[in-house]
């Protein structure tokens, strides 16, 4: 017996005071910072999770967690061994898992976080896909809060967020599906860039405060425009337009074409440089390798390919 413990580096007759059920735990209050999120992502009251935690605290003989505030904040201790412990768990699920069978019924639910202006361009499309499919899946559509994306995805209270491109941290991974480009609607008969740039602008943001996206590109060559009306919804604003003959409403082109349009607006290219934009799907990169995720992921791909 001996002779092992030297070959492999352990004391074996160890593990039987290890609790391995513990660490899950602590890798769910370590990734969203409480107890009681830990507690509903694990499926378990928070009563138990917080006695969970005493006697996993008890075992590694540290706090592991301090509160501060509304949050638990892992100890140097606990930071140090994160990677160790979740490497660990990941290579004993990864063997539990390589005889386990995937079938697509066993997907029963799909939830998807959604802007929404972006809900009507997604969410009809994947529920005929998967209906085709015969699957008895719950679809549910949330809305959008991009300052929980990756506390949400992380806890898995979503599957996917449907958005526009843009950095959400290193472990949020990101697919595009649409590329989209930027056009001009308004009543006016003509477009030109004196005429964009002279006229009043409507926009469009689901914020309170800060610069449209459109607004960020054309202050990066120092253009700018006068916007006359800011609201959450590009419906709201081509009901405005109608009743403004000078306005312009700078919109995603394939938004617009799930909106209702006006006979008395015409559409323009913007005549000023603006980039392609990319809308895709995001996920937490620890599902990479999970059989019922990279399942949904292909289905999705494949709709909008």
């Amino acid at each position: 017996m001996n002779k092992i413990h030297n070959n492999t580096g352990m004391d074996l007759a160890t593990f039987y005071r290890i609790d391995i059920n513990l660490y899950p735990l602590f890798i769910a209050i370590f990734e969203l910072k409480s107890i009681s999120k830990a507690a509903h992502m694990l499926s378990i009251t928070q009563s138990a999770a917080s006695h969970a935690l005493q006697r996993l605290r008890q075992q590694l003989q540290d706090d592991l967690f301090i509160r501060a505030g509304n949050q638990m904040l892992p100890t140097p201790f606990a930071e140090q061994s994160y990677p160790i412990i979740k490497n660990a768990l990941q290579a004993i699920q990864s063997i539990s898992l390589q005889k386990h069978s995937f079938e697509p019924n066993m997907v029963k639910t799909l939830k998807i976080a959604v802007h929404d202006e972006i809900e009507p361009i997604i969410f009809p499309r994947i529920f005929q896909h998967f209906q085709q499919l015969n699957l008895a899946i719950q679809f549910t559509s949330i809305k959008l809060d991009r300052k929980t994306v990756v506390a949400d995805l992380a806890a898995q209270q979503i599957d996917f967020v449907m958005d526009l491109e843009q950095n959400f941290g290193e472990k949020i991974q990101f697919q595009a599906l649409v590329h989209d480009r930027f056009v001009v609607c308004t009543q006016q008969a003509q477009m030109s860039e004196i005429s964009y740039f002279s006229s009043p602008h409507i926009g469009v943001s689901s914020r309170r405060t800060g610069l449209l996206l459109e607004d960020i590109y054309l202050q990066r060559q120092q253009l700018n425009r006068n916007i006359l009306l800011r609201c959450q919804h590009y419906s709201t604003a081509l009901q405005i337009l109608a009743q403004n003959d000078q306005a312009i409403l700078t919109l995603p082109e394939t938004i617009l074409s799930h909106l209702q349009v006006g006979s008395s607006l015409n559409i323009f290219p913007v005549p000023a440089e603006l980039p392609y934009m990319k809308m895709g799907m995001f996920w937490h990169k620890d599902l990479n390798q999970n059989l019922r995720h990279v399942f949904l992921r292909q289905q999705i791909n494949y709709i909008f390919a």
